[in-house]
């Protein structure tokens, strides 16, 4: 089986070179770039399963860049920038990075949160690949997709992963760190708000109204639950 390919996206030549060598003797695949411009051309070129990007790019913003690239392909994105405020943190997971790591950086984090990222793209099971239709929300997690009143509902990997797991199990109440723990596949070092990032554009993906959710609830001091719409037609 082929190794993952990775993107490394960076202005800074000594992290970016630091990266590209340190992933590279990890047996994945490489390529690197220093602007949006280039990382664009490699993007197509390479088609990575994975982009570690840089928020800021001489020509770019990082945040558009990774919301471009999902767009294309759907291909996870590890933001590694010197940002560390909430606010940029909640940014760059809303418009669709897989994870965040803030610089300084220990290398040995950066190959756990890497693999973590990769492992989303293990083989599905026979159960896992049953399609889940609650009346007019269908999740097919063969193609990766969801359709709401026959129309497609744009999510990112994350979105998708978080969404499906929690409507595999209709009804059960999870904790933020235990959905961290199935969706994310590690033990997230950060804060858990970020699964409160995601909730909150899943809800705006497929909620009629957001303030008062129908299918993805809030279990006051507990977490969240996935709850089948009134009179749901549930079928796999």
């Amino acid at each position: 089986m082929a190794s993952a390919k990775i993107l490394v996206v960076d202005d800074d030549p000594a992290i970016r070179n630091l990266v590209f060598r340190f992933l590279s003797k990890q047996d994945y695949q490489m390529e690197s770039a220093a602007d949006g411009k280039s990382a664009l051309a490699a993007f197509e070129q390479f088609n990575p399963d994975l982009v570690v990007l840089d928020v800021n790019l001489p020509d770019a913003n990082g945040y558009d860049l990774c919301e471009e690239m999902q767009a294309r392909t759907g291909v996870f994105v590890l933001m590694l920038t010197s940002r560390s405020d909430e606010a940029d943190k909640i940014r760059g997971f809303s418009q669709g990075a897989d994870d965040y790591l803030t610089k300084p950086f220990s290398l040995g984090e950066l190959e756990v949160r890497v693999g973590a990222i990769l492992k989303r793209q293990r083989p599905v099971t026979t159960a896992e690949q049953q399609r889940l239709t609650f009346n007019s929300l269908e999740i097919d997690p063969v193609r990766r997709e969801v359709t709401l009143d026959q129309e497609s509902v744009p999510l990112t990997a994350l979105e998708f992963d978080l969404l499906h797991f929690l409507a595999s199990h209709p009804g059960r109440v999870w904790r933020r760190a235990e959905l961290i723990q199935k969706v994310w596949d590690y033990e997230y070092v950060g804060d858990q708000r970020v699964v409160d990032v995601h909730i909150g554009q899943i809800r705006k993906k497929i909620e009629q109204d957001t303030t008062q959710p129908a299918m993805i609830q809030t279990v006051r001091g507990v977490g969240y639950k996935f709850e089948p719409p009134a009179n749901a037609v549930v079928s796999n």
